[in-house]
């Protein structure tokens, strides 16, 4: 009975300290699980007892949650959509007060409020990385004071930090803001936390640290990983780390640093084993200290401007411990042995790219290296020659699986024995060589090889009919400009990894196998541009799986574009298919491409109206049908193309141009519709907001240039020449900005985001138009790339425009090119033209213009091209500078203009007083009557000058006062 008394407490006390968790932290747990989009429950539901539901932990003691792991339980938002459209109040939080371990991350949460987290005292690890709050949400988080861990990578945050949150984070020892958008200094509060070890702060916008002496960092004895790089720091920061003496990883790559390297930094840092001082503009030489780490393993000083040679000898005592180097991309030059790598005997990875004046020494007959490498990369080095012919260096390396040996100018044979059957190689890039041989010689599967690049070299046969059993595995393949020849086999499409290939600038003929188009998702982008190529376009396939971009331009394919066409590209896909023998109408009604950005079917014969059904491409950005037979007018769309490239020259098209009609107006960049036959007014240009290039002549237009074209103050190029145009040119033309990049694209380029990266190469999904022409300096010239940015050339001529030219076009000073030529121009050449100081060619030829050519004009010392034939001018053709290097041709056609002799009293400007007017061909005048007129009104002169001695009075006084 007593003993049944004695256990009656125990039967009320037992529910108490029940297995089951706390109901509020249950109910918390499953709001948390509502609130994220399509989270797993993770068995959840199938008990009550929250403590062993999976990445929950509960303490054994207390049953409250201690633990929660809920990383990567949101679904990923849509590339293109809000990445935190889902909110989740911080309150549900308050339900765990034991709370010591909260990893949230990868969530894309948009946290409402901070109270939920900051009554959490117990609180040691937190990690909110990946999801959204604002850098107000961290001066909240200053009051969790017990705080060891704290990552807040990439989660939106804007601004300054507030300096007065790390006051109180006294255990700190792992801080992780990586990734946001946080601006101003780093607060100094930041380098006093006593415990810190491990600091990220990179991939900001942060500008400097706010510190006023250095001496707080010789407290951070603890501090052993700092990473500032992504961030704008200079040089002189780099003296203050010295007095981390205890740090072991140090990133300061992309940090905008100028100027040389301080060398005594990097005396006490004997700890450190990881250094990455890349993509800065450092200068001067390459300090000795960095070679003498005693711990180092990676060093990575790439992508700056250091020159001089490498201070390095077979003498130099550099650790054994190094696995790393690279010092790529740089100014060095002298010499660089590898015998000098005789001791490293974990060197792993060795980059000397890019330094075009470094000897590098690499084949020494009986040497075995202590190490193997796993990447070599020395390309556009001065690199011993024989690394091919006589590879003792290369056959010691047994697990290269990196290897770049590109832009070397190496020749002789192919060097198939790269590929024995135990080759290890993943990244082989040999382009820009003069290698020679053929693929055939390549005998054993390739297993390891994702991405080879043999581009560029003179490589010939056939590709081998079973390439799919040579390179099983590859993603990359690169054969363009070489000179293979034959058929590309089908076997191609066996290579089920590939993504990209490129076979462009060869000799291959025959048609292509149909497979590669439709039957090969996850083929992203197909070069076969400049080739011999035939046969129904796109093999005669309607549907494409090709994902990025298909480039067929430059081959002989032929027939009628496909009637019906779909296809899978993702954002922006091109397809490029100028330059072949294309016919028939451009009708897409039937396509289905709803992502296509790119489409070029210039230099084709294709014919008839274009078809409406053209404004159901609406995804499109360039558009080139140039240099075809299609006739009509421009089809109104109810949505005009939000076009930035619109080519449409050398066709027959006709009637007016509708503004906001076939093409936006907001988005157009380059608009070329030359060498048509369009009528009407120009007025619709003054729409074009963002154009930069316009090209309209050889068409029909007519009426007045309106001064609202003054306002496209990014036009950089206009070509309105062989028009109708009448009127005068608005002076305000003068006063064109020629505002910089900030508008449309920096590049003569559509965007780019797409691409492969490998440790060897990369290459870059971008289309590059084929560039805009512009007649200057009496030829017709292409130009390409970013040149827009840099060339500004006007091209009035063979019109008839009137009036006198506007002194306001001196405004211009960094015009290259200005054609007048062929109008009805009258009055002075502007003196003020002479304040163009860029001009590369100057016509005002062919129009009415009177007076004198400005002397000022011969300052004008980039003139290359000049003329003012064919006008009223008089005076004399200035005899210096820049003008008197022009021949005749310059100035002929000019009745009363003359040239400036030596010793005559012609000077520029001058009135014509003599009697013998100059033309061209002639230094005097050659006319007899002249010559007679001349003689005969001497000897008149003469004799009645003796009369008038000796017979007058006046005269005889004269004679006896001498």
């Amino acid at each position: 009975m007593w003993l049944w008394l004695c256990a009656l407490p125990l039967v009320f006390v037992v529910p108490l300290v029940s297995d089951a968790c706390f109901t509020e932290e249950r109910i918390a747990l499953l709001q948390i699980s509502d609130s994220l989009r399509g989270m797993s429950t993770m068995g959840w539901l199938d008990t009550d007892d929250c403590c062993s539901w999976e990445s929950v932990t509960c303490s054994n003691d207390t049953r409250r949650v201690s633990s929660l792991q809920l990383s990567l339980n949101g679904v990923p938002p849509e590339p293109e959509s809000d990445p935190c459209s889902v909110k989740l109040n911080s309150t549900v939080f308050s339900a765990f007060p034991e709370l010591q371990f909260l990893d949230f991350s990868m969530n894309h949460v948009l946290f409402q409020g901070s109270d939920g987290l900051v009554g959490l005292s117990k609180l040691r690890h937190l990690d909110l990385s990946y999801n959204c709050f604002d850098a107000s949400f961290m001066e909240s988080l200053g009051k969790l004071v017990p705080l060891e861990v704290l990552h807040l990578e990439s989660t939106a945050m804007v601004g300054a930090l507030p300096a007065s949150v790390f006051e109180n984070f006294r255990d700190m020892k792992d801080l992780d803001l990586s990734n946001n958008q946080l601006t101003g200094n780093l607060p100094a509060s930041l380098f006093t936390l006593p415990r810190i070890e491990h600091l990220n702060v990179s991939r900001n916008l942060f500008e400097g640290i706010s510190w006023s002496s250095t001496s707080g960092l010789v407290g951070l004895s603890k501090l052993r990983y700092v990473d500032l790089s992504y961030n704008c720091f200079n040089a002189s920061y780099m003296e203050s780390l010295r007095k981390l003496v205890s740090l072991e990883v140090l990133h300061l790559e992309f940090t905008a640093m100028v100027g040389a390297l301080p060398a005594s930094v990097f005396e006490n840092l004997r700890d450190l084993k990881e250094l990455d001082l890349s993509n800065n503009q450092l200068t001067g030489n390459l300090p000795v200290s960095l070679f003498t780490l005693p711990r180092i393993e990676h060093l990575n000083v790439s992508q700056n401007l250091f020159e001089g040679s490498i201070p390095w000898s077979s003498r130099s005592n550099i650790s054994s411990s190094l696995r790393m180097l690279d010092i790529s991309m740089n100014k060095l030059s002298g010499n660089f042995s590898f015998l000098w790598l005789r001791n490293l005997r974990n060197l792993e990875k060795i980059d000397l790219s890019g330094n075009v004046d470094l000897a590098i020494g690499v084949n020494f007959p009986g040497w075995t290296p202590p190490f193997q490498l796993k990447e070599l990369l020395l390309s556009g080095c001065d690199i011993d020659k024989t690394i091919f012919a006589q590879p003792h260096f290369l056959r010691t390396q047994n697990y290269l699986e990196v290897l770049d040996l590109s832009n070397n100018s190496l020749s002789g044979s192919f060097p198939s024995w790269l590929f024995a059957p135990q080759s290890t190689l993943v990244y082989l890039n040999l382009r820009n060589n003069l290698l020679s041989g053929s693929l055939d010689h390549i005998k054993s599967t390739q297993t390891n090889l994702l991405a080879i690049s043999l581009s560029s070299n003179n490589i010939s046969g056939h590709l081998p009919a079973n390439i799919s059993s040579i390179f099983p595995n590859a993603a990359f393949l690169d054969f363009s400009g070489n000179t293979i020849s034959g058929e590309i086999p089908s076997d191609l499409c066996n290579i089920s990894s590939l993504e990209y290939l490129d076979l462009s600038y060869n000799n291959l003929s025959g048609e292509l196998p149909s497979c590669l188009f439709a039957d090969h998702p996850i083929l992203k982008t197909l070069k076969l541009s400049n080739n011999k190529l035939g046969g129904p376009i796109l093999g005669g396939k309607s549907h494409l799986s090709i994902r990025w971009e298909i480039y067929l331009d430059g081959n002989n394919f032929e027939g009628e574009l496909p009637r019906y066409l779909t296809g899978n590209f993702e954002f922006q896909g091109t397809m490029d298919f100028h330059g072949n023998k294309l016919s028939g109408k451009l009708n897409v009604s039937l396509w289905f491409l709803p992502n296509l950005g790119t489409l070029n079917l210039a230099s084709n014969s294709l014919t008839g109206e274009l078809d409406p059904s053209i404004c159901s491409l609406t995804s499109i950005n360039l558009l080139d049908i140039s240099n075809n037979n299609i006739s009509g007018s421009l089809p109104n769309c109810n949505n005009p193309l939000a076009l930035l490239f619109l080519n449409m020259s050398g066709n027959l098209l006709s009637g007016d141009v509708a503004p906001h009609a076939f093409f936006s107006n907001a988005t157009v960049t380059a608009l070329d519709l030359s060498y048509n036959q369009f009528t009407g007014n120009i007025d619709w240009i003054q729409t074009l907001g963002t154009v930069r290039y316009i090209s309209l002549g050889r068409n029909k237009f007519n009426g007045q240039i309106s001064p609202k074209l003054c306002v496209l103050q990014y036009l950089r190029i206009i070509d309105l020449s062989d028009n109708q145009l009448s009127g005068s040119l608005p002076p305000c033309i003068g006063d064109l900005s020629f505002q910089g990049t900030s508008s449309g694209l920096p590049y003569w380029a559509l965007p780019c985001g797409r691409g492969f990266q490998y440790p060897a190469f990369r290459y870059t999904s971008c289309y590059e138009q084929s560039g805009f022409r512009f007649f200057t300096k009496y030829n017709l010239y292409t130009y390409r790339r970013n040149f827009i940015d840099l060339f500004f050339g006007f091209d009035f001529s063979y019109n008839k425009l009137s009036g006198e030219i506007p002194p306001e076009l001196g405004h211009l000073t960094n015009l290259k090119a200005l054609n007048l030529s062929h109008n009805n121009f009258v009055g002075k050449i502007p003196e003020s033209l002479a304040n163009m100081s860029e001009i590369e060619s100057l016509d005002l030829s062919h129009n009415e213009l009177s007076g004198a050519i400005p002397r000022q004009l011969s300052h004008l010392s980039s003139l290359a091209v000049f003329s003012v034939a064919y006008n009223n001018l008089s005076g004399c053709v200035p005899d210096v500078g820049q003008l008197s290097s022009f021949n005749m041709t310059s100035f002929e056609g000019n009745r009363d203009l003359r040239e400036a002799s030596p010793g005559s009293d012609c000077t520029a400007g001058s009135s014509p007083d003599g009697p013998s007017p100059w033309q061209p061909g002639s230094k005097e005048a050659k006319d007899p009557a002249l010559y007679a007129v001349g003689a005969a009104s001497f000897v008149l002169s003469f004799w009645i000058t003796v009369g008038f001695i000796f017979c007058h009075s006046y005269g005889q006084r004269m004679v006896l006062k001498l």
